[in-house]
Parts: C-alpha cells; structure tokens; sequence
C-alpha cells in the first residue's frame, strides 16, 4: 500500500524586517490511507504551520509534501481542515450550516446531499436541523463542524485542536465521539494537540516535535491491548501510562 501524504525534508522559516525565525527544519514522515496520526510538541514549536504546510496554504522553502503523487494547493478539494472554532454561522441553520461548503463549490449533488441526511441521523443532529448555532452545546457544534467538513467527502481531514476550547469533560466526550464517527467513515487524518493523553487515545501513531525550528523527534507507534478501541475506552488500557510517561519524558526536554 502507498502512502497517502508524503512528505520529505520540509524546512519553513518566517521573513521580517527584524529578520528570519526558522520554524521548522528538514520535517519528514508518511501518512497511509485511513491512518489517524497525532501530532504533539512545545507551544509555538509550528504544528498548526505543519498543518498549513499539508493543505496548501504555506509553501514550503525547502523539500515536498505529495498527496497521492501530487502537491497540495490551496483550497485543494481533497482535503478538509477543522479549526478550534467551529465558525457556524448564527443567521444559518445548522442544516444550512452544513451544506455551505458543498454551497461555495457548488456540488449539492443528490449523492453528497443523501451523505448529509445519513450522517445528520446516524450522529443523533436531525432533529436540530432547523436550530440556530447558539441553540446547541459547544460539544454538538463541534459535530456540526465536522458534519460539514465530511460533507466535502475529503481523502485527508486536519484537525487543529478541535477541542481545545472544550471544557474537560465535554472534550472527552467530544473527542470520543468524533474519534468514533471518522472510524466509521474510514478517514484518514492529522491532529494537531497539546493534549498528549488527547494524542495517545486517538491515533495510530504520535509524532514528537522538538522546539523551534522543529524537526521530527521522535515518531512513536500506538499498540493498545482492547478488544475494540474508542478514545475513551484507550485511556484505560494498561499500555497507557507507559506511552504518556515515554512522551511526557521527549517533551520535558523542551520545556
């Protein structure tokens, strides 16, 4: 099976007046289809400039990053993006929420219209189709967000700390349920978290950056022992305090 992303010896720096700040240094890994991937380091280390890196919307100064063969462009339909703010729209419903981005692209096709009804009833979000967003908790707002962003049917979804601005419970709650509902769809995905229990509970794999400029630390694979795993059930497995002390230890040298 080939890599879904791949990217090779990708450094960023920032251009000023005052001068250059290198941001991340020679950044490579791959990504397979249906693979969720998370992506921890030290605030400000450029994780969420990684992400934009992925999408298009940066270039890079130096290496490639290929999704099946070819480099991202901004606004490349192949990849969704969720932020840490949901950005509904309060003079839409949320049914109409939903349907903005297939709106803007003009692909309100029968088939990705039918994806929507599916998904409203199977994530428990029909009978809020005609609430406004401030009706909802953040906690649905946040599948709201996501609906509208699977809508698009992406091959690759990023995730820029979807939760952070969750309060703790809620975020569990949250990260579970979507964790679940991007397993069901079989999406391949990036997060981006400071959350390194966030981290473990949810991916296949955790990637360790180091300070600025970044460069790849440590790459560390995630194999619980659960006969089926979610996010919340993964916190209580018994490799889960070896995996949170062994990035816990990568991290601290950076703080």
């Amino acid at each position: 099976m080939k890599p879904l992303l791949e990217i090779r010896n990708v450094s960023l720096s920032y251009h000023t007046v005052s001068g250059e700040t290198k941001a991340l240094s020679n950044i490579s890994f791959d990504l397979m289809p249906g693979e969720f991937l998370a992506v921890v380091g030290p605030s400000g280390c450029g994780k969420s400039t990684l992400l934009n890196l992925i999408c298009g919307m940066l270039p890079a100064e130096e290496g490639t990053i290929l999704m099946n063969g070819i480099p991202p462009s901004p606004g490349d339909p192949r990849i969704g993006y969720m932020l840490q703010k949901d950005h509904l729209l309060e003079w839409r419903s949320i049914y109409r929420n939903i349907l903005l981005g297939l709106e803007i692209r003009k692909e309100k096709t029968p088939e990705k219209l039918a994806y929507i009804e599916k998904m409203l009833d199977t994530y428990g979000l029909d009978k809020f189709r005609t609430a406004r967003p401030s009706q909802l908790s953040g906690g649905m707002r946040q599948r709201v967000a996501l609906i509208r962003t699977l809508s698009l049917k992406p091959e690759l979804l990023l995730l820029d700390e979807p939760f952070s601005a969750l309060d703790y419970q809620t975020r569990l709650n949250v990260s579970d349920d979507i964790g679940r509902i991007l397993k069901k769809e079989q999406k391949t995905a990036i997060l981006v978290t400071h959350d390194i229990s966030e981290a473990i509970s949810m991916a296949d794999r955790v990637i360790i950056l180091s300070a600025r400029p970044a460069y790849v630390a440590r790459i560390v694979p995630i194999r619980l022992s659960l006969d089926e795993r979610t996010p919340l059930a993964a916190r209580g497995a018994p490799e889960f305090k070896s995996y949170f002390n062994l990035i816990w230890k990568e991290l601290n040298q950076y703080a």
